[in-house]
């Protein structure tokens, strides 16, 4: 998909800032609304209307929480507000499902729901929740990612930031958030999703960070929609003319605080953007497919040398490596990668080698054959280059294709992976080039570049050196 250059650069940017594990997302109300959530005018309707006003000319909607307590010196219909609207099971959206594959370390929001948390433990990931204090001073053991609440959680809806007093005193009642934020965006690229800029507290530390660094501000991004004549808000000409002006003026004063603007057209413009990083983020991660009993017509010291170097210039051009320690294939790719990390720890790092050796013994309900097809759909949907070599086994005292290798290559393709397989190693490899050289425009994007490849490495002609060699520059394509 095209993007306009702004959205093209920024999309190079955050991918680059996920690998670095320097990424974070600010997630506000517009990204649980979709799933049926309410927004702030829904929550205060009734309350509105209990004080005699008119929502639809109401724009300072944390004072009317105020006016509310004020009126009635209790906060229990806030409470109850809160319970009736966020508490209940909705299902999580397309972009909440994407933000929980990112390998982004943690998450903030001023949403008082539970979306987003679910979401990532169902991506099997281990959530710490921040909403109190007192939760800040523990680190959960093991955790993939901390979502920080700043707003508080619907379980508890009396602690919950709603009137103007509790955001007026936000600075003293919850200084460790402050200054966590504080921390975070200064060392970590944010991008804000359903977010309008009208939320007091952050005002307070975008200005608080403005004084601080007015001049060496970290990088931000945020989504803005473009004004729509037509639309919900702009019925004429006039008002649209009026709402792009204020627009641009609000654009134009977030980047006092490091905020680009990204403007979109609609708003599942953010989908595809939110694709995007994810697809080019996975392209980044090899999973190398290949079993092999035999390596023939090859010499054994040959075929596993080549394995090793395979796995050395994919550590060498800043990929990941996952692999399932497939037999007579696995030591050389852990071999290969560890000599280019320890021959150069400064460059590389061991967390470039993902190993997924496949599970021995049954457990739970689920036999063998069942946990096997799990575990690749799991392992390979974190790829998006999968290579293939050899692929034999033994069955009975026979030399078979291994039939694993072609269901990897099938499960691979199911995930828009970037399929290359080492034809001149023969067995499955084999096979699988083959049946991409019949329709190669089902697999690539571009098979007029990547088949003279692909014919290439299936020539017997071609050494284990010359396919090296041409590998190599195929991966620094494959980057851009």
């Amino acid at each position: 998909m095209k993007f306009r250059n702004e959205i093209e650069v920024f999309i190079k940017d955050y991918v680059k800032d996920l690998n670095e594990g320097t990424a974070s997302i600010f997630a506000g109300a517009g990204l649980s609304i979709p799933a049926g959530f309410v927004n702030w005018s829904e929550l205060m309707s009734e309350i509105t209307q209990d004080l005699g006003l008119d929502i639809n000319q109401e724009k300072d909607l944390v004072s009317i929480a105020q006016y509310h307590v004020n009126e009635n010196l209790t906060r229990s219909k806030l409470n109850r507000k809160i319970l009736e609207e966020f508490i209940e099971d909705a299902e999580e959206t397309e972009n909440h499902r994407i933000i929980a594959r990112l390998p982004v370390s943690s998450v903030w929001t001023t949403n008082y729901d539970e979306l987003i948390e679910k979401t990532f433990l169902k991506e099997n990931k281990v959530v710490d929740v921040k909403y109190r204090n007192n939760q800040l001073l523990t680190t959960k053991p093991k955790r993939d990612l901390v979502i920080y609440k700043m707003h508080g959680d619907v379980n508890h809806p009396d602690q919950a930031i709603l009137t103007k007093q509790e955001y007026e005193q936000y600075h003293q009642t919850h200084e460790p958030f402050i200054n966590a934020l504080s921390g975070e965006l200064t060392t970590k690229t944010f991008l804000f999703i359903g977010f309008s800029f009208t939320d007091p507290n952050l005002d307070y530390v975008l200005s608080r960070l403005n004084f601080r660094f007015s001049k060496d501000k970290r990088q931000h991004y945020c989504f803005i929609k473009k004004h729509e004549l037509g639309d919900s808000i702009n019925p004429d000409q006039a008002t649209l003319d009026y709402n792009n002006r204020r627009q641009s003026l609000t654009i134009n004063d977030l980047k006092r605080y490091g905020i680009k603007s990204l403007l979109i057209d609609k708003y599942s413009d953010i989908t595809d953007v939110l694709k995007e990083i994810e697809n080019r983020y996975k392209k980044r991660t090899v999973f190398i497919s290949g079993s092999a009993v035999t390596y023939l017509p090859h010499s054994k010291n040959d075929a596993i040398g080549f394995v090793h170097n395979l796995s050395k210039i994919i550590i060498e051009n800043d990929y990941r490596i996952v692999n399932g320690f497939g037999w007579g294939i696995g030591s050389s790719v852990i071999n290969g990668a560890l000599e280019s990390i320890h021959s150069n720890p400064n460059k590389y790092s061991e967390s470039q080698l993902i190993l997924k050796p496949f599970p021995q013994f049954e457990t739970g309900s689920k036999n063998l054959k069942e946990l096997w097809i799990d575990y690749r759909e799991k392992m390979i949907s974190q790829c998006g280059i999968t290579f293939f070599v050899f692929g034999n086994k033994l069955v009975e005292g026979e030399i078979v294709e291994a039939n694993g290798v072609i269901s990897e290559f099938e499960i691979a393709h199911k995930n828009g992976c970037v399929c290359i397989p080492i034809g001149l190693t023969k067995s499955a490899s084999e096979t699988i080039f083959y049946i991409i050289s019949k329709e190669p425009e089902k697999y690539y994007e571009n098979p007029d570049l990547i088949m003279p490849i692909l014919e290439e490495l299936a020539d017997e002609k071609t050494t284990f050196a010359q396919a090296i060699k041409t590998i190599k520059a195929l991966l620094k394509t494959l980057k851009k």
